[in-house]
């Protein structure tokens, strides 16, 4: 039984969880805009630029398969709390660093911490929230999401303007110092202490769903379409400016366009994964007309004054299909769990598919970072398209497997 099933109540945690989720996704985005920065002053170029983001979704990747067994184990509040004061302590070695292996350190504490948020967050959202508001909150969730990556650029924007990337390291530790006195305020509505097992069961208990395809499919979709989007979100700046003359300034504000459109596709996507059923073909049809998007930009045929709008298309096709996404994984999730919707184990299942996120964060950036610097800049967007038509067959698929999404209105 979910013991939050008030309207009031399931607000109030998606709030939280939302204010969570986007203090993390700061993390992601605080550094790409510094890198104009920080690569002058350390001397390092885009592979090194690049390795930074690997390093903190390797770490995140990993350490996300592992935090979903914690999770189950000592409860989703406890370890989201313990992610955003590694965030808090990644802020302030940023802020201090003096070389380049402190801003891997920097980077690292982030990656450790930011390895918690999607088990503990859906764990707490499948506790907590009402099943048939389940669709508003995971769009929430995507949604706060996306303005954390918009605050990241937004701080690191302003650190440019005025207070250096130092003070950007520093803003962004009091923001998740902030938000960890928020969720320690609301620990009586977080609390899932009884949620914990006592024993450790055996190993076949613990990682048996991992002999499920769809699992594998699960990981497979988010590896692909993250590697895509890392790639776009670590270096549009450059590749945009480089095809169609935009200044620093246009290409940062082509970025935001994408985030923002992102964001707005995310709150529809909300109303249309409670109302359409198949989460696959929903999923698949907003991803083709993102990549639709890219391969017209990448053709370097259109206007200049049309990378905004088709950058803005972009966003509004992956934030479509991000609710979709969230539930069909759900689905996958409560297939695989012994116990179904009354297995308390979200935790795992949910670490280890988004880790596929984080994987393909980690490679995103550092693949296209090499072909940068090998002078192939114009295959950057193509390959962000290709990428994309990859994941609407790996959902596809995922969607045949589990047989779509049933809905789980009680």
């Amino acid at each position: 039984m979910i013991p939050n099933s008030t309207v009031r109540a399931d607000a109030a945690v998606i709030a939280l969880v939302g204010v969570a989720h986007a203090t993390s996704h700061l993390f992601h985005l605080l550094l790409p805009p510094l890198f104009p920065l920080l690569m002058p002053e350390f001397g390092f170029g885009y592979t090194e630029a690049g390795f930074l983001m690997t390093v903190f979704f390797a770490i995140s990747g990993t350490g996300q398969a592992v935090a979903g067994i914690v999770v189950d184990r000592y409860g989703a509040r406890r370890v989201l709390m313990a992610g955003m004061i590694l965030l808090v302590a990644s802020g302030v070695a940023l802020s201090v660093a003096v070389n380049y292996p402190m801003l891997l350190l920097a980077v690292a504490l982030a990656g450790i911490g930011n390895s918690v948020f999607h088990p503990a967050d859906f764990s707490l959202l499948n506790k907590k929230v009402s099943p048939s508001r389940l669709g508003y909150a995971f769009s929430m969730h995507g949604l706060s999401g996306n303005l954390g990556w918009a605050m990241g650029a937004a701080i690191s924007g302003m650190a440019m303007a005025w207070a250096g990337w130092r003070g950007a390291g520093l803003a962004a530790a009091l923001v998740a110092l902030g938000s960890v006195a928020a969720l320690q305020l609301a620990r009586p509505l977080l609390d899932d202490d009884l949620a914990r097992v006592g024993a450790r069961g055996t190993a076949a208990a613990t990682f048996g769903f991992l002999g499920t395809p769809v699992i594998w499919l699960a990981f497979m979709f988010f590896l692909l379409i993250t590697a895509a989007f890392g790639g776009l979100q670590s270096f549009s700046a450059p590749v945009l400016g480089g095809i169609y003359g935009l200044s620093p300034a246009a290409a940062v504000a082509a970025l935001t366009g994408y985030l923002l459109g992102s964001a707005a596709g995310m709150v529809a996507g909300g109303f249309v994964a409670v109302r359409v059923h198949a989460h696959d073909r929903t999923v698949g049809t907003a991803l083709v007309a993102a990549a639709t998007f890219a391969a017209v930009l990448a053709s370097g045929l259109p206007a200049a004054w049309s990378v905004i709008p088709l950058m803005v298309g972009i966003g509004v096709g992956v934030g479509l299909a991000g609710p979709s996404r969230d539930l069909l994984v759900r689905r996958v999730a409560t297939d695989s769990l012994a116990g179904g919707n009354a297995s308390p184990a979200f935790g795992r299942v949910y670490g280890f598919v988004y880790s596929g996120l984080d994987v393909g964060l980690a490679l995103g950036p550092l693949a296209f970072g090499a072909l940068l610097d090998a002078g192939g800049r114009d295959g950057v967007l193509p390959g962000v398209a290709l990428l994309q038509v990859l994941a609407v067959l790996t959902v596809l698929t995922m969607g045949r497997k589990v047989g779509g999404v049933r809905p789980k209105s009680a």
